[in-house]
């Protein structure tokens, strides 16, 4: 009886070690087979992204072309905004106070939008030049929408366009970098100017939301640059010299019965070369230098770029205000109330000068600096100290193209200068 009880339990104790052994054995498959899934499908998710940036980078490539193609017939136009919110202050709302702006816009533009409702309808009739493929803003955008001197939204000098390229859904976006804050002013190194160089930056930096020490952070990424090379507002015309070798004299003849050449005398004008570099060509490379250095990892654009406003489609943050991109000039016309007060920071009055042009330009534009001293005559002395800061017409713009493919994205940011219809490419980002 022992004996056979002494088997039974041999026996539950093999089949526990079969079961158990099965059971590890199971497992181990199952983890391998689950690991090697795993490695299969994200070897398909990578081939499939592969795939898709492959279109995407395809369409974005494609837009950039047809982009610096259409840009050189863009003609950006400014629209007149008499009864509509400027621009210039959304940066420093809250969602609470751009609704209720929003709020008391419609009540007030009500009346004004119905009794005017039948000649603007024959004005937008009139003026109607839309084409297919044109960039020019010519549509009336939702009510809701704060408009910006060219009609859409600031700092945009057309409304964005999407379009489908292959499988690629890619969007372009075009900018006015001169409606920004020229991030090299920054950087200037005039000791005659040197409490308005750092009041300026400082006001556009407090109005932006940055505080003390992200300001003085930007500031101390900003002198390292000043370092290896000063931002410059002044050029002339510069006359370089160049040496060349002089003309070695030709060997003289050793043949009997040939005649001996006379040896060649060289002449100063041979020697030297004299070549003027100009004006734009100085600027276009000092803007070059320092597109590389403010995309470089000298500047922390992460933190500029941190929301201080994000609710709907409003972003708002200290980069979006920033000429990150070597740009000299503010333009009047385009520039929200911070950056001009920080232009005319060096001149003074700039708190009365801003409200002056944003007061006067939803109504008419200021055709030139001229036009400028005229309406604000008694601030003409301030205007005058800062005449190379500021102009009344934008030529320094950035194209943005986003192109999206499935679960990628492609990216291209270009930035260019337009005089008439001559466009010169400044730089190009991918991304």
């Amino acid at each position: 009886m022992n004996k056979r009880r002494y088997n039974w339990k041999i026996s539950q104790k093999r089949r526990g070690i079969v079961l158990l052994v099965t059971l590890v054995l199971l497992i181990v498959l199952a983890t391998l087979g689950y690991t090697l899934s795993s490695r299969v499908l994200a070897q398909r998710h990578r081939n499939q992204y592969i795939i898709d940036y492959s279109k995407a980078r395809y369409g974005c490539d494609s837009a950039v072309k047809y982009a610096l193609a259409a840009v050189e017939e863009l003609n950006p136009l400014l629209v007149s905004r008499p009864n509509e919110p400027d621009f210039s202050d959304l940066f420093a709302l809250d969602e609470a106070g751009y609704q209720k702006l929003l709020a008391q816009w419609e009540i007030q533009s009500a009346d004004v939008m119905s009794s005017n409702n039948k000649s603007n309808a024959d004005v937008n009739d009139s003026n109607n030049t839309d084409k297919p493929g044109s960039f020019n803003y010519t549509g009336s955008l939702d009510s809701t929408i704060i408009r910006g001197p060219y009609g859409p939204p600031w700092p945009y000098v057309t409304k964005p366009e999407e379009f489908e390229i292959g499988s690629a859904t890619v969007r372009i976006e075009i900018e006015d970098e001169n409606a920004k804050y020229p991030l090299g002013w920054a950087l200037l190194n005039y000791p005659e100017l040197s409490f308005e160089t750092v009041a300026g930056f400082t006001t556009f930096c407090e109005m932006n939301g940055l505080d003390a020490e992200q300001i003085a952070s930007l500031r101390a990424e900003l002198e390292q640059i000043g370092n290896i090379k000063p931002f410059k507002m002044d050029f002339k015309p510069i006359t370089m010299i160049e040496k060349t070798p002089a003309t070695a004299p030709a060997p003289a003849a050793t043949t009997a019965g040939r005649r001996r050449t006379p040896t060649q005398k060289t002449t100063a004008a041979q020697r030297t070369k004299r070549t003027v570099v100009t004006v734009p060509t100085q600027i276009l490379e000092q803007t070059k230098h320092f597109t590389q250095f403010f995309h470089s990892t000298m500047i922390d654009t992460e933190t500029l770029a941190r929301p201080n406003q994000l609710t709907g489609d409003r972003k708002e943050s200290a980069l979006k205000y920033m000429g990150i991109w070597g740009s000299q000039q503010v333009n009047i016309n385009t520039a929200p109330r911070h950056v001009l007060e920080a232009a005319f920071t060096y001149g003074g009055n700039q708190v009365e000068i801003a409200e002056l042009i944003i007061q006067r330009r939803r109504q008419q534009l200021f055709t030139d600096i001229a036009d400028l001293k005229n309406a604000a005559s008694k601030y003409s002395d301030s205007i005058s100290k800062c005449e190379q800061f500021i102009t009344t017409e934008s030529t320094f713009f950035t194209i943005k193209i986003t192109a999206v493919s499935g679960v990628a994205k492609a990216s291209s940011v270009i930035a260019i200068t337009k005089t008439g219809d001559k466009v010169q490419q400044i730089a190009v980002i991918n991304g």
